[in-house]
């Protein structure tokens, strides 16, 4: 199945195992999927699979927000989950995977950073997102943000003995997401915008427009690709977010 082939479909209002062009395939969530993490999700869309594992630890503040804990973000593309897949320091790809999660979470302000002050000026809680990605068939952006929400919406805060951090023991205090910033990365292929690529698909795209939205309001953008966006693909490509918001918020209810 070459390029040509699947371009020819696309531009046809076809794709090829079927979907319309703004159609998701099939997702699934479940939660608690690590007895380790303080919370742990998995997410599958299609045949893309996902693990996030969320653990609390104790910092010190930034010197600029001493009151404020903080969330630290890393992605592990290993081989098991794609050939093109390296062992070794992040890639280019896992770095903009975390950074992504990490903006969404971070601009839509669901998790109240002022919460995670346990002493001003001394101690705070870190939040630490971990994404494992099992299989890339296409779209691990989307996979990551939701089993990223879903994760978090699950994590339980460990006891604290003697300023110590107790692991083994989990209270059954949350965090308590204000919202949901979901995220729909939109792919512009032969001029004409899609969502959820596979991996046939995304081997193709021009560009793509990740968009975080969470009750309507617009949270994050996060462009990628070589090719430029005009200002109208931009607002369809948000138009098609603001849509799947609706849609996806849904698995985390």
């Amino acid at each position: 199945m070459n390029d040509d082939y699947i371009k020819g479909l696309i531009e046809k209002g076809k794709r090829i195992d079927g979907r319309k062009l703004d159609e998701f395939r099939n997702i699934i969530i479940e939660n608690n999927v690590s007895k380790n993490a303080s919370g742990s999700a998995r997410c599958k869309i299609g045949e893309t699979e996902v693990i996030v594992g969320v653990k609390f630890d104790l910092g010190e503040p930034y010197p600029d927000s001493p009151d404020e804990g903080t969330i630290v973000v890393t992605a592990e593309l290993i081989p098991l989950a794609s050939p093109d897949f390296e062992l070794g320091p992040p890639s280019a790809k896992a770095t903009e995977l975390a950074r992504i999660v990490d903006r969404g979470i971070r601009e839509s302000e669901c998790i109240d950073f002022k919460k995670l002050c346990v002493k001003k000026g001394e101690k705070i809680w870190m939040v630490f997102i971990d994404i494992y990605p099992l299989n890339d068939d296409g779209n691990l952006i989307d996979a990551s943000v939701l089993a990223s929400l879903k994760a978090l919406q699950e994590a339980k805060f460990p006891k604290l003995t003697d300023d110590k951090v107790d692991h083994e023991s989990k209270t059954n205090i949350g965090l308590k997401l204000s919202k949901l910033p979901i995220l729909t990365t939109v792919y512009k292929i032969s001029g004409n915008l899609l969502v959820d690529v596979n991996n046939k698909e995304e081997q193709i795209i021009d560009a793509r427009l990740s968009i975080s939205v969470a009750d309507g309001n617009i949270h994050a953008l996060q462009k990628g690709g070589d090719t430029p966006l005009t200002i109208d693909e931009v607002k369809k490509m948000v138009d098609i977010a603001m849509k799947k918001e609706k849609e996806l918020v849904k698995f985390l209810k």
